[in-house]
């Protein structure tokens, strides 16, 4: 059996970031809900815990695309609802993701706001809301804010993407 790594996402909706990295090859489960990290950050923020497999997606890649695809830039007034984080899980997972953002910064127009921070806890997202775009991809939440990110993945990552993804190519970014 094929050990997994783990590592926390927060930026936008957890319904985003959940589809976005269900999309992705190497990811086995996707844990949406809200995330905790050590103080003075533990109040919780919409999240997900991205289990995957390292010899088939790095996390750097993991990193790329979670900047990618919410507003890694912009500091705005609901940061504490939506914390644009990577939460690790120990020192070396840390270090890895502080160089990755280091050096994907100049590809960024502005500074990004995106934190480095140690996870503490995990409280799940009601039953119903779980695989929230899998369950329902023709919802307009989905067709508005999720289909978006997955057609940028698709013209961006299509190498990273799950086979036979759902993607309205004619959706724009």
């Amino acid at each position: 059996m094929i050990e997994l790594e783990r590592i926390g996402f927060g930026g936008g909706c957890h319904w985003c970031t959940e589809a976005v990295f269900q999309a992705l090859r190497g990811v086995a489960r996707v844990d949406q809900g809200f995330i905790a990290a050590t103080p003075p950050d533990d109040s919780f923020s919409e999240a997900v815990i991205v289990h995957y497999d390292s010899g088939i997606i790095a996390l750097e890649t993991l990193v790329e695309i979670h900047l990618r695809t919410h507003s890694s830039m912009s500091s705005h007034k609901l940061r504490g609802k939506y914390r644009s984080a990577v939460y690790v899980f120990d020192e070396q997972q840390e270090q890895q993701t502080l160089r990755n953002l280091s050096a994907i910064q100049m590809d960024f127009a502005a500074p990004l706001v995106t934190r480095v921070l140690r996870f503490s806890a995990f409280r799940a997202s009601d039953p119903r809301y779980q695989n929230y775009y899998a369950v329902g991809p023709d919802r307009p939440f989905c067709k508005t804010y999720i289909d978006p990110k997955l057609a940028l993945l698709r013209r961006e990552c299509a190498d990273q993407m799950q086979p036979g993804q759902h993607v309205d190519e004619h959706s724009h970014v």
